[in-house]
């Protein structure tokens, strides 16, 4: 579904991608893992076409994103849940969700699809029409990957969705992840909790200051010993 290949992109005169190759097929969860700094979350917004790649392509079903501005590859089917999660803190729940759903084409569904988030998250349900800065920071991860689903995307890009929260949130946001993949959304997973994100990933990557060190089926990284000992904690 989506491949990127030989991706070089820069801020200014700084190299952060060096020639990222990866694929992510439809259906699949893809994590992308690596410390600080490695170019993780410039991967994803260099597919959401945030930034431009100097050299190389980005390609979902046969499209050349990388041609395209970023307004266009969401339309799509290209949706991203953001580090920090940067909803719309003056705006509710509600104004949140109907913001994940600006750039869609087709709005016939559109009750259907804001009923399944709010099934998926029922305490969104409840704070409807609460103002996104009130929420507490788990209930605006839920809200930003809600946003997100609202695009109705054929892939969703979520960046560290763990970030910040207490270690239940982090298993009952897990589940969730898992859940969309299972009813059918392809996702591409960058996330600091590298255990968790390889658990519950079909396939991983690797990235080490802009470079893909390893590429693997999740279950045989996880018991690679360079990333036990530098990503999973394991002596």
């Amino acid at each position: 579904m989506l491949e990127l290949k030989d991706v070089h992109t820069y801020y200014g005169n700084i190299h952060a991608l060096k020639g990222i190759s990866l694929t992510v097929n439809d259906g699949e969860i893809v994590t992308l893992i690596g410390s600080n700094g490695a170019g993780k979350s410039t991967t994803l917004r260099t597919i959401q076409g945030l930034n431009k790649p100097r050299t190389g392509s980005v390609v979902l079903d046969g499209i050349e994103l990388h041609k395209l501005p970023a307004h266009e590859v969401a339309t799509l089917g290209v949706a991203q849940s953001p580090e920090g999660r940067m909803i719309f803190p003056r705006m509710t729940v509600m104004e949140n969700l109907e913001m994940g759903a600006y750039a869609r084409k087709d709005i016939t569904s559109f009750k259907d699809d804001l009923e399944h988030v709010l099934t998926l998250f029922p305490r969104l349900r409840e704070r409807i029409t609460q103002k996104g800065g009130t929420l507490s920071g788990g209930e605006q991860q839920m809200l930003a990957m809600g946003r997100a689903l609202m695009a109705k995307p054929k892939i969703l890009l979520l960046d560290e969705p763990s970030m910040g929260l207490a270690p239940l949130l982090v298993e009952l946001i897990f589940d969730i992840i898992k859940k969309l993949n299972e009813d059918g959304t392809t996702i591409l997973l960058v996330e600091q909790n590298a255990l968790m994100a390889l658990s519950i990933a079909h396939r991983g990557y690797v990235l080490q200051t802009g470079e893909i060190v390893l590429a693997d089926d999740a279950k045989k990284l996880m018991k690679n010993e360079e990333v036990q000992k530098t990503y999973l904690g394991v002596e």
